[in-house]
């Protein structure tokens, strides 16, 4: 089998490089909106780096909840920057919405981006306080929400106010990327791999919604059931999406994807 052909998202999506660009003027039109209207906090520290940052989005009216979207890109690209726009669907049903950025492979490891993801998460709650928290993340920022729910990894003050976690076309085990050509970048050993790997996490007892797209290489699919399985997790497979595609709905308040989010 070619494992990197496997992983290869970008090789198999029609006109795969025409996302990135439309992702990233999406993004700055929400933030520019937002910041003109004095509902957006942008660059946000919450470590020693520049990319230890977040953005927070405010909604209208009172904040009811706080939704907390992860970015992707295998650990190694992207940044907040590039999916603000992601938080429109949140904003309109009354949420404050925060993005955090974290340090990219081969800089540092995978389980460093896991640690800074958590420093985020809490130092996010600590701004917003009392409040519910839904926990969300596309592709590799699917894996660090479900590390997430390792025990200990967040504080337990954190924990308790977690509604829902929805990884998104999530890696869940990450030994098959052993064979791969990334892992010059991830610089995974066996034992980094396994612990590394929420399907090797015990079940939590936090709501798990897995949403995966239809249309997605297989090894995904295959990533999303085995993470859907190992935890007896909600498992959804969006028709027609693709990995690229499957996190559009989150841009609106009523689509199939933030309904999911918001279904307790």
């Amino acid at each position: 089998m070619d494992w990197d052909d496997a992983y290869s998202n970008h090789t198999h999506i029609p006109d795969a490089d025409s996302y990135p660009p439309r992702w990233a003027a999406k993004a700055q039109a929400l933030r520019d909106m937002l910041s003109i209207e004095g509902r957006a906090e942008l660059g946000i520290s919450y470590g020693d780096t520049t990319r230890q940052a977040y953005d927070l989005f405010l909604p209208e009216a009172d904040t009811k909840e706080l939704v907390i979207f992860v970015h992707g890109g295998y650990w190694r690209r992207f940044g907040r920057e590039d999916w603000s726009h992601l938080a429109q669907g949140a904003l309109d049903r009354g949420c404050a919405v925060a993005m955090p950025s974290y340090d990219l492979c081969p800089t540092v490891h995978v389980a460093d981006i896991t640690r800074q993801i958590s420093v985020a998460i809490t130092a996010i709650a600590d701004r917003i306080p009392a409040i519910p928290i839904r926990l969300m993340g596309h592709s590799a920022g699917g894996h660090l929400v479900s590390r997430m729910l390792a025990p200990g990894v967040l504080p337990d003050a954190v924990m308790a106010r977690i509604r829902i976690v929805m990884p998104i076309s999530p890696v869940s085990d990450l030994r098959p990327l052993l064979l791969t050509q990334m892992n010059a970048d991830f610089r995974l050993s066996e034992t980094e791999a396994h612990d590394e790997s929420p399907i090797f996490q015990a079940k939590p007892d936090i709501p798990v919604t897995v949403w995966v797209g239809a249309d997605e290489r297989p090894v995904f699919l295959d990533q999303a059931r085995w993470l859907a399985e190992a935890w007896g997790a909600a498992h959804i497979i969006d028709s027609g999406k693709h990995h690229f595609d499957v996190v559009d709905g989150l841009e609106q308040a009523d689509s199939p994807i933030t309904e999911a989010l918001f279904s307790d």
